[in-house]
This record gives C-alpha cells, sequence and structure tokens, in this order.
C-alpha cells in the first residue's frame, strides 16, 4: 500500500562557505548583527521535504504519494518527479505563486543557516488527505504550513491511518495545543536533539509526558546517531561513519525514508533506526538531496558491512 508523505516541495539553493561562521559572529553583537559570507559554490537542487522523503521511498521499492502545493514555475520539477516515478497527482498547482525555495548556507563544520521562501506552501491545506483515495500504509506529516500541518494530522488520524508527525523546521510556528494536538495518538514523533528540547519548552511538558502520548520518539542526533523511545523503553542506534562529508543537507530526510520504509515492511525499531543510520550517512556523502541512488538491494550490503548482519 501507498506512503502518504505531506510536506513542503521546494527547489534548494545550496550554499558553502570555506570557513566557520563562529569566527564571523561576535557573540556580545548578535542584537545587531550584520555579516556577509563569501560564498564560493552555489548550487541549486530539488528539494523539500516531503519531495527528498519521497524519492527515498522510491528508490527504496516503495510507493509514496505526495501531496503538497506549488507555484507556476513547477514544471521542471513535475518532469523530474515523473522521472523518477513519484506520484504528483495530489500536488496543488498555485499558478499565481512561486513554488517555494530554500536557501541554505553550510560552514566548514556543517553548520547551517536557512532562509525559506514559503510561496505556494502557505496555500498547501488545498491539498486535502480526503481527496486521497488510496488504501495506505502509514503517512508523515512534514514541514509544511501551519493550517495544513494541523489539518493533515488530525485528518489522517481521523481516519486510522498510523501517522508519523515531524514538523521540523515549521516546529516554531504551531501554538502550544497544535503541536500537542499533533503528537497525541500520533504513530510517532520525529525530533532531533534540538528540537526535542524546543518541543518540551513549547509545550510544557516532559520527555516521560510526550512519550506517553504518541507511539514513539525518534531523536537523531547527527554524528552521535539516533534513539528511538516507545513503551518506556530506549533503543539506541548507532550512527554510521560517512566515507566523506560531503554536505548534511537532506540527511534527516534521508533517515526518515529508511525508517519509515522499515517500519512499513514490520522490521522493529531498531532495525529500522539502523537502516536510516545508513541511508542518512550515505546522504551526506552526496551534494543535492535528491541525487542519491541506492535501493534496497544496496541498503542491505552497506547495512551488513556496517552492523555485521542483514535485515
Amino acid at each position: 500500500m501507498p506512503i502518504l508523505v505531506s510536506g513542503s516541495v521546494a527547489l534548494d539553493h545550496i550554499m558553502v562557505f570555506p570557513d566557520r561562521f563562529a569566527n564571523h559572529i561576535l557573540p556580545d553583537k548578535v542584537h545587531a548583527l550584520n555579516v556577509s559570507f563569501n560564498i564560493t559554490s552555489l548550487k541549486t537542487h530539488f528539494g523539500g521535504v516531503a519531495a527528498n522523503i519521497a524519492y527515498h521511498l522510491k528508490w527504496l521499492g516503495a510507493e509514496p504519494i505526495v501531496l503538497a502545493a506549488v507555484g507556476s514555475d513547477f514544471g521542471p520539477y513535475a518532469e523530474w518527479l515523473d522521472r523518477c516515478r513519484v506520484r504528483r497527482d495530489h500536488i496543488a498547482v498555485c499558478d499565481d505563486v512561486r513554488t517555494p525555495q530554500g536557501f541554505v548556507t553550510t560552514d566548514r563544520d556543517d553548520c547551517q543557516i536557512w532562509a525559506f521562501y514559503e510561496g505556494a506552501m502557505a496555500r498547501a491545506h488545498v491539498a486535502r488527505v480526503e481527496d486521497v483515495r488510496d488504501e495506505l500504509e502509514l503517512a508523515i506529516v512534514s514541514s509544511n504550513s501551519r493550517r495544513a500541518m494541523v489539518e493533515h494530522a488530525r485528518a489522517l488520524k481521523a481516519r486510522g491511518v498510523p501517522t508519523w508527525i515531524d514538523p521540523s523546521h515549521g516546529l516554531p510556528i504551531l501554538s502550544r495545543d497544535e503541536l500537542v494536538e499533533m503528537i497525541e495518538g500520533a504513530a510517532g514523533y520525529f525530533v532531533n536533539d534540538y528540537e526535542w528540547a524546543l518541543t518540551q519548552q513549547h509545550t510544557g511538558l516532559s520527555e516521560s509526558e510526550l512519550e506517553k502520548r504518541c507511539g514513539a520518539v525518534v531523536i537523531t542526533r547527527g554524528p552521535e546517531g539516533s534513539e528511538v523511545r516507545s513503551r518506556g523503553r530506549k533503543v539506541v542506534i548507532p550512527p554510521v561513519p560517512a566515507s566523506q562529508v560531503v554536505d548534511p543537507t537532506g540527511c534527516g530526510d534521508a533517515y526518515r525514508a529508511a525508517f519509515l520504509y522499515g517500519v512499513a515492511n514490520g522490521h522493529p525499531f531498531e532495525v529500522s533506526g539502523r537502516m536510516g543510520s545508513v541511508l542518512g550517512s550515505c546522504q551526506v556523502e552526496v551534494r543535492g538531496t535528491q541525487v542519491l541512488e541506492i535501493g534496497l538491494a544496496e541498503l542491505r550490503t552497506r547495512y551488513a558491512r556496517a552492523f555485521g548482519q542483514g535485515f
């Protein structure tokens, strides 16, 4: 059965700063910040959280359906999704605005500064869960407009679809009650370690209180690996070192795709997390979020190499 992937479809403008941001930002002057970074590399890639996750799911053999809104300049991206055989029949096109666009600068320490033009994403609620007639294996609600995230999570859970919540960059725009509602009754909640702390601050709930409200909490910690907390049990997922770190952009999306593929195919969280760790590691070895070409057979090979056993 298909996996519904709700979230942004965007163009990513990826820039590289060959120094450290910390060398150019004075901590005692952040209230009057005025800095300029001399960029040595600029490339534009097809991106957006939903499309990135769907891209990797398709390579692994799943059938993702993207639920999103795009703008009048969607033509080349539409052709790309067709070449990748990713379904776009539930992507709404808004002809009077542009497709969302992300601008990211990465420094030598892999620190990133993002700016995001929302464009058509502000109307992402026009792409409705109710219009998707397919029977769904599971779904993920990723970073999107506030209204779309809340309405999509609500509709999917009401329909009985196991729904994973992944607000990432969109977390700050949610109200306290909206975020709690999204987490409540979800199959799982994806966050990185910073977003996990922000979730606690934003909701006023403790770690244990949040964990009780959904089936699982997946916390990614970059080069330190990740962990899955479910029903009072914590599973630590070791990191898989990359052969080289080219660009961290999209690593989390690759992790989520492999994790969801594992869950959808009946693997326990420990195995699904390790699958995510492997694919996330592969993603940082390339530049561009929809460039990596790793299918299930290659993932199995790399998993066995990393962990000494298969799945």
